[in-house]
């Protein structure tokens, strides 16, 4: 009996053993905000190239069925963060019955996991998870420095007067003329560099919050796409995607200048879908219905690319189906610390590594209260979405169906039941967000014509607003 106890743990713990063999590395997550998998083209992007992302996927994996952690901002965060999923997490909505929601004291986070691990922990760019004064704010959540915008409304500005850092103001002189050196996001990407570069020797995480291309849809210049006949808008979206290429391509020069471009993972990824009015004249969803906050395919299924020179096969492509709750539980497998109980996601480092047994994954499941109650799952090539916790279910087959244009519950009775049964085990109550057993008949679909303000449910901030 004590022979095969020892055998079983050296069984579970050798996939373990395999990735930390493999040496403890940096990581880097850059995370577009609000970017679609079909504004890149190693995903088939139809009006531009993305060449430095491009070179994530051909020097490292590309995976085919990820998604975020919700088809909006402060959910998918928080899934990011906790590797908890929108059932279980705390974060559900940007907004919810009582206002903003913080992280609470005791929420253990990737970050807070990596830095007891001894890591040098650095966030740049959007936080939205706990503004100044809460118990949510990035140094209270496992970060020795966070720095960009605490709240998700300010982040709207790109010609700020002041980003923050640590929960204090860092003013900022503007020129009025709307420069590079004026747009937040130059100074963001300035910070994530000089992070980087003072943490060479020592491992760390840095996660690179990126704002572009999230509106509001301004940048200091356009020359890739400023001829081009579309509004401003478009243009100006365009150009931020070709931005955040830019400094990929920046992140992954300074890992080579450093002599730590095998020593660092890369992963890179978005927050959720992209809007709508960018689904026509770019392509920007991918060909998938739906977009930013609808759980439909083109609001939540994301690029997913990680590049670790020397352990991850290059030009790999992975069909792990995977979500935003799976990082924490990978940081924790390759750093070589056990997993926090509680969390729903699993480590996918032995599919990156190609290392021990990838776990398989039964499904993956979502809910979002804005802008109405949605539940989804996905199960195997199947995906289930219902607007209540009793509503009729719509099923679709992805491998047949990508674009979810038939609705085929009536067919399969037997799957219906089974993403039904999955959808009631995962769902949490929550004090926070109301969960109707029927939503509106109308549901995604009577939103479609809608202005992009009703859309997006979203209040304007004022110019400068504060935090």
């Amino acid at each position: 009996m004590k022979i095969l106890f020892l055998l079983l743990a050296g069984l579970l713990l050798a996939p373990l053993a395999l990735l930390h063999a493999a040496g403890k590395p940096n990581i880097i997550f850059i995370l577009a905000d609000d970017a679609g998998i079909g504004d890149f083209s190693a995903y088939g992007c139809k009006y531009g190239t993305t060449p430095n992302i491009d070179r994530l996927a051909s020097e490292g994996m590309k995976f085919t069925r990820a998604y975020s952690g919700s088809a909006v901002c402060a959910p998918s965060r928080c899934v990011l963060m906790t590797g908890q999923h929108t059932g279980h997490a705390l974060r559900r909505a940007n907004q919810s019955k009582i206002g903003l929601l913080s992280l609470p004291p005791d929420q253990m986070t990737v970050a807070r996991l990596l830095h007891e691990a001894g890591y040098a922990t650095g966030g740049f760019g959007k936080w939205g998870l706990g503004n100044p004064g809460s118990t949510g704010v990035a140094e209270k959540q496992g970060f020795d420095v966070f720095f960009g915008y605490y709240d998700q409304k300010h982040a709207h500005d790109y010609y700020t007067d002041h980003l923050v850092r640590n929960s204090a103001d860092v003013l900022y002189q503007l020129s009025g003329k709307e420069t590079w050196e004026d747009y937040s996001h130059t100074r963001i990407a300035n910070e994530t560099l000089k992070f980087i570069e003072q943490n060479k020797d020592r491992p760390f995480f840095c996660y690179a919050a990126w704002t572009p291309p999230h509106g509001d849809f301004v940048i200091p210049e356009n020359p890739v796409f400023g001829e081009k006949q579309w509004p401003e808008d478009i243009r100006n979206y365009a150009a931020m995607v070709a931005l955040v290429d830019r400094d990929v391509g920046r992140v992954l020069q300074k890992l080579k200048d450093l002599g730590i471009d095998d020593k660092t993972l890369v992963i890179f990824s978005s927050d959720n879908g992209a809007n709508p009015e960018f689904i026509e004249p770019l392509g920007s969803t991918g060909g998938l219905r739906g977009y930013k906050r609808l759980l439909y395919e083109g609001g939540m299924r994301t690029p997913f690319i990680a590049r670790w020179p020397g352990n991850i096969q290059p030009g790999t492509t992975s069909d792990a189906l995977t979500s935003f709750m799976d990082f924490l539980p990978t940081a924790a497998d390759l750093c070589g610390v056990p997993a926090p109980k509680g969390i729903d996601g699993h480590s996918i480092a032995p599919a990156l590594l190609g290392k021990g047994q990838q776990e398989p994954r039964e499904s993956l499941y979502f809910e979002i209260y804005e802008p109405f109650f949605q539940q989804a799952v996905r199960m195997g090539d199947w995906k289930g979405y219902r607007l209540g916790t009793k509503a009729p279910l719509e099923l679709y087959d992805l491998k047949a169906d990508p674009a979810e244009a038939e609705n085929i519950a009536a067919a399969h009775p037997d799957i219906v039941q089974k993403i039904e049964a999955i959808m009631t085990a995962e769902h949490t109550p929550s004090p926070h967000y109301d969960a109707p057993e029927q939503g509106s008949a109308g549901g995604p679909k009577a939103k479609k014509k809608a202005s992009l303000p009703e859309l997006l449910n979203e209040e304007k901030p004022t110019p400068n607003a504060k935090h």
